[in-house]
């Protein structure tokens, strides 16, 4: 009996240690490949001689296919296996990295972004599934914390490894390392990972929450893309009529997608993900415009702009897991609210930035909103899988993902409005100066007022560890 014990310890040990390996692979690679493509859009907009409007939408069409899928890919994992559709979506974002790698044009490089984006929909949907699945609440922070250092690590790396790879082999390698690194972990889950995790009797898959809801979002995003015109007004009304029709939907169905009492009955919950929303869309937009700015105002090649912006993530990444440990043991809230007041200080510092702007201003800027960040995400992570059951996981997982990526989506819609007008809707290749800064300074402070704002619904969750001895 002893024996059959230590031999389950030492099997728990081992699917612990594969599912932290490919589940820190993976959430390495979505912010490395996102961070690689700010670092790189320069060189693509000059190869295929498109307007700075047209490469935000190489950003954004990732996002927007991501959030799309999110939601139901976290529901179908909780119904059918969370490995499983991990798996799948590795291959499909490895696959899809190979087809970008090899786009003759814009458009196609965007198609393509659309279906590397539902891939990662299912990475890192079920990522922090699986992780909850496997790691008991003492120890999911640090597990977590562990998880969140590899996004930052991932974006960290990104401007720096493909400022070189860009510079020495073309923007196209950074495509192939994706898919060469998804590959792999696709062999090491088939290879090493026997369990399954999840996996509901008797529950149904709803298609029809899933079209309404997609259709919603889509209407929704085209429709801030234009909202100055009667069509994207009409787009957004559309869109957010819709999203009220899919949770009086939900509202009547056995098995929901979303089961909407995760948000009106569970305030942790609720008001976490709020903080999730508006902290990336304060922030996803630094990386795509401080790469602009440094390349395009200050001279600096893709190599030497991704060294003067790797300060941030790595500072991120040193700070999450620390964080994230905390969160174990102090009220998750305190520490993530500092560090979106952090957060505030660190954009507040690039809304002064000019062309006469020193790179030690800059690195010290991007060090406090790095900061900020590493002080916020694990332990806010760490609050949103405390306060939901098992059975919803992958659920809970993929709205908070879906946070991130309508936060990250909304954050680029900001940025591109700033810059599809006519004055400054122009290729890259001859921007103007003046108007760039003057645009960017002006999304620079939206984005410290939204942070500013996001303090208080972080604060506003209340205590996450009185909801744990209460069952949530």
């Amino acid at each position: 009996m002893l024996f059959r014990t230590r031999e389950e310890n030492q099997n728990s040990l081992s699917e612990k240690r594969i599912v932290i390996i490919i589940s820190v692979i993976g959430s390495f690679l979505t912010p490395f490949i996102g961070s690689s493509i700010n670092i790189t859009l320069p060189a693509i907009g000059k190869d295929f001689g498109v307007s700075t409007a047209m490469l935000g939408w190489i950003a954004t069409s990732f996002l927007l296919s991501s959030s799309i899928t999110l939601l139901p890919a976290g529901r179908l994992a909780d119904i059918y296996g969370r490995k499983i559709f991990y798996t799948i979506g590795m291959f499909i974002f490895s696959l899809s990295s190979l087809l970008c790698s090899f786009a003759p044009d814009s458009a196609s490089l965007i198609v393509f972004r659309v279906i590397q984006g539902v891939g990662g929909s299912m990475i890192f949907g079920t990522g922090v599934a699986l992780l909850s699945s496997v790691f008991s609440p003492g120890e999911r922070g640090k597990a977590l914390g562990i998880n969140v250092s590899a996004v930052y690590l991932g974006g960290s790396l990104g401007p720096f490894v493909g400022g070189i790879i860009t510079k020495n082999f073309g923007w196209r390698s950074v495509f192939i390392i994706n898919a060469i690194i998804g590959g792999f972990v696709v062999f090491l889950i088939l290879w090493k990972l026997k369990k399954e995790w999840g996996g509901i009797k008797g529950e149904k898959f709803d298609f029809s929450g899933s079209i309404i809801y997609a259709v919603s979002i889509i209407s929704i995003v085209l429709g801030l893309t234009s909202i100055k015109s009667y069509s994207g007004d009409l787009l957004l009304a559309s869109g957010l009529a819709g999203i009220i029709l899919f949770i009086l939907h939900e509202k009547g169905r056995k098995f929901p997608l979303f089961s909407v009492e995760l948000i009106f009955r569970n305030r942790i919950f609720a008001f976490s993900n709020l903080a999730a929303l508006i902290n990336y869309s304060a922030t996803f937009g630094v990386g795509f415009l401080m790469s602009l700015y440094l390349q395009q105002v200050k001279g600096l090649n893709p190599q030497e702009a991704g060294i003067v912006m790797v300060s941030q993530p790595v500072v991120m990444a040193l700070v999450s897991p620390v964080a994230g440990n905390l969160s174990d043991r102090l009220e998750p809230r305190l520490i993530a609210s500092t560090g979106m007041g952090v957060t505030s200080l660190g954009l507040f510092m690039f809304s002064f930035l000019n062309k006469e702007s020193s790179i030690l201003y800059i690195i010290i800027a991007q060090i406090i909103l790095g900061l900020g960040l590493g002080m916020f995400s694990s332990p806010n992570t760490n609050a949103v899988m405390g306060s939901v059951g098992k059975n919803v996981y992958s659920v809970a997982s993929a709205i908070l993902a879906t946070m991130r990526i309508w936060g990250q989506m909304l954050s680029m819609v900001i940025v591109t409005a700033f810059f599809s007008s006519p004055a400054v809707k122009i290729k890259i290749s001859t921007i103007n100066i003046e108007n760039f800064i003057h645009n960017m300074r002006l999304a620079f402070v939206i984005f410290t007022l939204m942070c500013f704002a996001g303090i208080f619904a972080s604060i506003a969750r209340g205590n996450a560890s009185r909801a744990e001895e209460l069952g949530h």
